[in-house]
């Protein structure tokens, strides 16, 4: 899933470290291609991982701008070739061996230990060197003027290995990713902000201790725009910059998927999924009024009849199966296929941030009310909605 497809999975990351001022172009080309990817089709190594052009994923040069550079925008892939023997069919070849071995041993009743072992490994190289490695990427947009990078994925490993790759490659750098302390920071200001840092939970300013400790974030900014949406307050207006105006007009509410957690009776974690479009959200509310919390939901936005859609995930904000309104390409016989899939990338992105932007607004609205005296008046107001008065 990349950064051309009309739905995504996200995680973004604001950047540590500072730029070249000069020769930013070589600086870069260097440093993208002293990690490039190298194919181990014709060896037996297990694994290989670099980076490569998204258009090209078998290149790994990055040798003039258009290899990676479109604006303000660096693009280029993380891939990752790995080679996997099951491990059934491991366990019989190398059992076949065993017992090659064993017959011409007549006096041995088992194989020793360290023979088991040699024999595992010559019969796993000779698998490794029958078997094709399969390919896999992942997208990575950085951009420049905002200095957010998008990774076009929400997999726990496939971040851990690009978060180490990042920093092995530009070396002073790192990837801080954007969870809902760390948005809700980039949003506000003045006494807002201040008010949120009184707020905080975390003891230490680390980012898994801002994660951990303010998911407080994530249950009452879903609660919040769940109760608004089924009470007709599901109105908004933009007020975080970007290419929509600010004040612009937009709709926003929670459908389709909702996930809650929270403790049994008898201890323990247990878990609520509630699917489908709801009229009432019975289940929901009954979940709510049980102690549960919103840990994850589909969020819905729309302005002028296009429509954004993401499942959000409470915890650290990472945008699934984000759904932009669908491009059209005017395909001429005179326009040539990097010129296509250029113009795509950017009406890609382009739709990619308005709903980023349509996010951020929703969620700074979120955080008025919240840090504000008037959250209390809301609180009753969700409470009276969870008892059905």
């Amino acid at each position: 899933m990349g950064v051309y497809a009309n739905t995504v999975s996200i995680t973004q990351y604001t950047i540590e470290g500072d730029l070249p001022k000069d020769e930013l172009f070589p600086w870069l080309s260097a440093k993208l291609s002293a990690r490039g990817f190298q194919s181990i089709e014709n060896s037996t190594e297990e694994a290989s991982e670099g980076w490569t052009q998204v258009d090209r994923p078998d290149d790994a040069t990055f040798e003039v701008p258009a290899d990676f550079w479109r604006d303000n925008y660096l693009v280029f892939s993380l891939r990752r070739d790995q080679r996997k023997i099951p491990a059934a069919v491991l366990k019989s070849h190398a059992g076949r061996e065993e017992g090659a071995f064993l017959a011409q041993h007549p006096n041995l009743r088992r194989t020793p230990k360290n023979k088991r072992a040699e024999i595992k490994e010559q019969v796993q190289m000779r698998l490794l060197s029958r078997c094709l490695p399969v390919p896999s990427s992942v997208d990575v947009v950085w951009d420049q003027k905002s200095g957010v990078l998008t990774l076009f994925s929400l997999g726990s490993k496939v971040i851990e290995r690009f978060e180490e790759l990042f920093r092995k490659t530009f070396e002073g750098f790192s990837p801080v990713i954007i969870h809902p302390f760390a948005r809700a920071r980039m949003l506000l200001e003045g006494q807002m902000l201040e008010n949120l840092e009184k707020a905080n939970q975390a003891n230490s300013d680390a980012v898994t201790a801002l994660i951990r400790d303010n998911q407080w974030l994530g249950w009452e900014f879903m609660l919040w725009l769940l109760q608004r949406g089924i009470n007709g307050e599901g109105e908004f207006s933009v007020s975080c910059p970007g290419t929509l105006g600010t004040g612009e007009r937009f709709s926003a509410w929670i459908d389709d998927r909702i996930q809650l957690q929270g403790g049994g009776e008898e201890g323990g974690i247990q878990k609520v999924s509630v699917s489908g479009s709801q009229d009432s959200y019975l289940e929901a509310i009954s979940a709510l009024k049980g102690g549960k919390r919103i840990t994850s939901a589909t969020v819905c936005m729309e302005k002028d009849e296009n429509l954004w859609k993401l499942t959000l995930k409470g915890e650290t904000f990472g945008f699934a199966s984000f759904k932009c309104p669908q491009i059209r390409i005017e395909k001429d016989a005179t326009v040539d296929e990097v010129s296509e899939r250029e113009a795509a990338f950017y009406e890609r992105m382009y739709l990619l941030e308005q709903g980023v932007q349509l996010f951020d607004s929703l969620f700074a609205a979120f955080l008025k009310e919240r840090l504000s005296a008037g959250w209390a008046g809301r609180l009753t107001t969700i409470q009276e909605w969870l008892d059905g008065k």
